[in-house]
């Protein structure tokens, strides 16, 4: 991802943590983004989160030194854009592999797939 950008929310399963970074800093948690790189906070550990114990959640505020306010603002934008992915606001990008007479197919494809990977998560309304 561009550091100019930030990434795309759609793709949040495959951040990185540069982007997980990018992200905080969007969201008003960049004083986090050096203590989540040294922690190794990519996408896939994000996904992992609604999955946390109490037990891990409190482990993961005591290493990332988190104020319990901005943890539950982490897990509100995590729901957002979950929820996002969930209805197809988010768009889906076509890789550069993909030929462009194929587009359409892959963007429909693409977005069914990344949906019910969301869908996975047991996400709550």
């Amino acid at each position: 991802m561009s550091k100019e950008r930030p990434p795309e929310p759609l793709d949040f399963f495959i951040w990185t943590v540069e982007d997980v970074g990018l992200w905080l800093e969007e969201i008003n948690l960049g004083s986090y983004r050096q203590i989540f790189k040294e922690n190794g906070v990519n996408g896939e550990y994000l996904e992992g989160m609604s999955m946390f114990t109490t037990e891990q959640i409190l482990r993961f505020i005591r290493r990332c030194h988190m104020k319990w306010g901005d943890f539950i603002t982490l897990c509100k934008e995590l729901r957002r854009i979950k929820v996002a992915c969930l209805k197809g606001e988010q768009k889906v990008r076509r890789p550069w592999w993909a030929p462009s007479c194929l587009s359409a197919v892959f963007d429909k494809v693409a977005k069914r797939n990344r949906q019910s990977r969301v869908v996975s998560l047991k996400l709550e309304p």
